[in-house]
């Protein structure tokens, strides 16, 4: 390799519409950042399914982990270029509860009473998972802990921190942001940003969550 080679920085990923590179999470937390007992805490799978789940942190730790590095892209534009994350797929636990048909939508419920909803189709895309791990280590309280979901293809809102409960259910239902216009689904590639918007013509004022 020749020296000019060599000062050639490496290729970064192409960035979805409107997004830049940031050089660390910003912490939003829009309802506070509460304190989680994690030996209290547990993670249910409920709504639309055959059979009701619960799962305490160590039993999902227990459970086939996906890791991976890809980016996180707030929804007020600043992007994190390929952090490593480690969780259960959200199929895999859907595949064991059983998910009848007429589930539409999930809704992440959150310790705090946030809440977000995504379409079926979203959650359960093959690299959508409940992160518990980031970078090496378990989520910071500030990053969510114990757990999150994480939906690469989603701006972060829809990562609801402090995750309780996933919930299938038949129809739309808002969640905390889209009551202020946020978009139902959240594509970053498709720059879906606010209700009825796209592209040029998201506005202005916009909160996220990291």
């Amino acid at each position: 390799m020749s020296a000019t080679q060599a000062t050639i920085p490496p290729a970064r990923d192409p960035l979805p519409p409107g997004q830049v590179w940031g050089r660390k999470f910003v912490i939003y937390a829009a309802l506070g950042i509460p304190k989680v007992d994690v030996k209290g805490w547990k993670l249910k799978v409920s709504g639309l399914v055959e059979k009701p789940l619960e799962f305490t942190y160590d039993e999902l730790l227990a459970l086939p982990i996906k890791q991976y590095s890809k980016s996180f892209y707030c929804v007020t534009k600043w992007s994190i270029e390929k952090p490593m994350w480690e969780g259960v797929p959200i199929k895999l636990l859907a595949d064991r509860a059983q998910v009848k048909p007429e589930a539409t939508w999930v809704m992440y419920r959150c310790y705090e009473g946030y809440t977000a909803p995504v379409p079926v189709e979203d959650a359960l895309r093959d690299d959508s998972i409940v992160a518990l791990r980031l970078n090496g280590k378990p989520l910071l309280p500030e990053q969510g802990f114990p757990a999150r979901p994480f939906m690469p293809d989603l701006y972060g809102w829809k990562s609801a921190k402090w995750l309780t409960e996933i919930e299938f259910i038949p129809k739309y239902e808002d969640g905390y942001w889209e009551m202020y216009g946020y978009h139902e689904r959240g594509n970053v590639w498709e720059e879906e940003r606010f209700k009825g918007h796209s592209g040029k013509n998201w506005l202005k004022r916009a909160f996220g969550t990291a």
